[in-house]
């Protein structure tokens, strides 16, 4: 079993580690913790006045031959006797990490007591062997790499270049032509439209008046399967509405996972509201341990004061359920 002085808890690109006890003379490294693809550690290295903090990835082939190039934001926070510190490291950019000399942060401020070391994982990037470029793990291509396969493609073309449609969809700010065979293959709430002498069978028409001509197109794209990687995370929101309301599976579980890859301090409230009104158990649990136990509720106490006043009674409920089981055993 993992001793708990040692581990570090980590949830979608945030890392902690809480060391309860800082002597005055201390050298400690963290157990392994998952990012991205490699197991990294965190070390602290205590003597007289300095702490210095360290950050790098466990060695290992990859991490030989590929090294992450990672940008993150570094924090501790410190609390001893009534003494509350807080430090942040200015954010780093594309810093190639191999080896544990590669990061070093020295702060020359006295600590003690318990401290919480925060990572926050902005991007990871690995070298190309075909391209010889860094790309970012997080945002690799893969839904748009998937759409050149020549069979997609075509079915892409027939989207592209409005070939044979015989459906309009009339979204708010323009309209896009498609066809029903593939609407209806791909949702059956676009089937039973079609089937049945419903308005949109008669009018040739789909009214999505709700959803912005570039979500649409969004949508579309995805449904002939030649999104871009960009307009999906641009429009998941839009996405995930979409493929609720026109029962669209694939769509949606792409849409939750996608969005439990970068919970941050300016899109949690949203992702939890989202999150319960479309029953999205494990984005919903994701945030709520990121508002609770990360302890990042106290970042944005206003923003949460303002999304309690206007939030659902039943969410609400289990959010103070949250903080109450969080905290019983702090």
């Amino acid at each position: 079993m993992t001793d708990s002085a040692y581990r570090v808890d980590s949830i979608s690109r945030l890392a902690q580690w809480r060391i309860l006890n800082l002597s005055s003379s201390t050298y400690r490294k963290s157990d392994p913790f998952k990012m991205g693809l490699w197991n990294w550690h965190l070390s602290v290295e205590k003597s007289k006045m300095l702490l210095n903090v360290k950050l790098y990835p466990e060695v290992s082939n990859l991490s030989r031959e590929n090294p992450p190039i990672a940008s993150f934001a570094l924090r501790v926070v410190s609390s001893a006797a009534n003494d509350r510190k807080a430090l942040s490291h200015p954010e780093v950019i594309d810093k190639r990490i191999k080896t544990n000399e590669d990061f070093i942060w020295t702060i020359e401020v006295p600590l003690t007591g318990k401290i919480i070391i925060d990572v926050e994982f902005l991007d990871l990037k690995v070298l190309s062997p075909h391209t010889g470029e860094f790309n970012s793990i997080w945002a690799d291509g893969s839904t748009e790499n998937q759409s050149k396969e020549t069979a997609v493609a075509s079915l892409g073309r027939m989207l592209t270049e409005s070939i044979y449609t015989d459906i309009t969809i009339n979204a708010s700010g323009g309209s896009i032509g498609a066809h029903r065979a593939v609407l209806a293959a791909r949702s059956p709430v676009f089937r039973s439209m079609f089937l049945h002498d419903l308005k949109e069978k008669e009018l040739s028409a789909i009214n999505i008046p709700d959803m912005s001509l570039d979500a649409c197109q969004a949508l579309l794209g995805y449904i002939y399967g030649n999104i871009k990687n960009q307009d999906f995370l641009v429009h998941r929101l839009a996405l995930l509405q979409a493929a609720d309301k026109y029962d669209i599976a694939d769509l949606k579980d792409a849409c939750h996972l996608s969005l439990l890859d970068d919970i941050d301090t300016k899109n949690v409230l949203e992702r939890l509201q989202n999150a319960y009104l479309y029953q999205l158990v494990e984005l919903k649990g994701s945030c709520m341990r990121y508002l609770v136990k990360f302890g990042k509720i106290f970042e944005i106490r206003d923003e949460f004061n303002v999304f309690m006043q206007s939030a659902d009674r039943e969410l609400i409920s289990e959010v103070f359920h949250e903080v109450l089981s969080t905290w019983k055993g702090f």
